[in-house]
């Protein structure tokens, strides 16, 4: 029952959130360039999230998540473009291609680990980046243009909000726990009949999904894409953000997501020295916080429970129970 009152707590906030957002922007106090920060932000939560769950919560180490964005991006933006296929279907298809992409990456690359994985999945996002630059069909170098903005920020906010749902009960679930079995002793874990090669394929398949859904919704809001869009360096920034935040932890890859997203905004004049600054913070992270902003906390109202019981007294709740 405790577990089913934080849950819908959170949400309620979340829909607060959601409200004081869109009641900011209906009456122009915020204007289009925190319109466009605060979509980017739903953006970058969602990929955040779902390679947190390949890297963080299964313990493999992708830095390829750029290559399944751009494949939901291209697909989306194709069947809006040439087909006038209804925005949200495209949304789902586009995720749906890029999950196909996830198992058939994963299927043969993940029987690797550590390094190895991590060069196989560079080389699938760089492959996927190649094959857009020279295909004439998808505009080639000069990429597509005259995406119509079809992302709202309701939609978004709902994407993002189903997105994290969705992998945070995953995690939660027996299915997550065999992950986080995966993570911490993949020996240990198949001597303990966990079929270790299929869950890292469901977890990378979910995080595909999520990436590919997130690269429609973000096709659909800055008009165009562009194959260097979804280079290595993008794939990097996507990894930054759940380092920063904390890996393993869902809350930290929206903090990171968050702060990544606000130092990108207000770096944007100053685009040579980004990723010099998000090295510099990485390095002073790794030195001074190595576990991430929130290492592996997850949000919980027992801890301010607690706080306020010291507060009072030092009753806490098992005293109280």
């Amino acid at each position: 029952m405790k577990i089913n009152k934080k849950f819908w707590l959170s949400i309620v906030l979340a829909l607060v959130l959601y409200g004081v957002v869109q009641i900011l922007l209906t009456t122009g106090t915020l204007n289009d360039v925190y319109k466009s920060m605060f979509l980017l932000i739903c953006v970058n939560v969602m990929l955040a999230v779902s390679l947190n769950l390949i890297n963080g919560i299964t313990g493999q180490f992708s830095i390829g998540h750029a290559g399944f964005m751009s494949v939901g991006a291209y697909v989306s933006a194709i069947l809006t473009l040439d087909y006038d296929v209804p925005f949200i279907l495209t949304i789902i298809i586009g995720g749906l291609v890029a999950a196909v992409c996830g198992v058939l990456i994963g299927m043969p690359t993940l029987r690797l680990n550590g390094d190895y994985l991590a060069i196989a999945t560079l080389g699938f996002g760089e492959i996927i980046r190649i094959i857009m630059l020279n295909t004439e069909y998808v505009g080639g170098a000069s990429g597509l243009s005259g995406i119509p903005a079809k992302t709202t920020w309701t939609i978004m906010f709902f994407f993002t909000l189903i997105t994290v749902v969705l992998i945070n009960n995953f995690i939660r679930s027996t299915h997550g726990r065999a992950c986080i079995a995966i993570r911490e002793n993949e020996i240990a874990a198949e001597a303990m009949g966990i079929n270790t090669t299929l869950y890292k394929i469901i977890a990378f398949t979910i995080g595909a999904l999520f990436a590919g859904m997130a690269g429609g919704l973000s096709a659909h809001t800055f008009y165009v894409i562009t194959p260097g869009s979804f280079n290595f360096l993008k794939s990097f920034e996507i990894l930054v953000m759940v380092v920063l935040g904390g890996l393993g932890s869902t809350a930290g890859s929206i903090v990171g997501a968050v702060f990544v997203t606000l130092l990108y905004t207000y770096l944007r004049d100053f685009p040579e020295w980004r990723m010099i600054i998000y090295s510099i913070v990485l390095i002073l992270m790794m030195i001074f916080r190595p576990g991430g902003l929130l290492g592996s906390t997850k949000f919980s109202l027992k801890k301010f429970g607690k706080k306020e019981a010291k507060a009072n007294g030092g009753i806490s709740d098992s005293s109280a129970s």
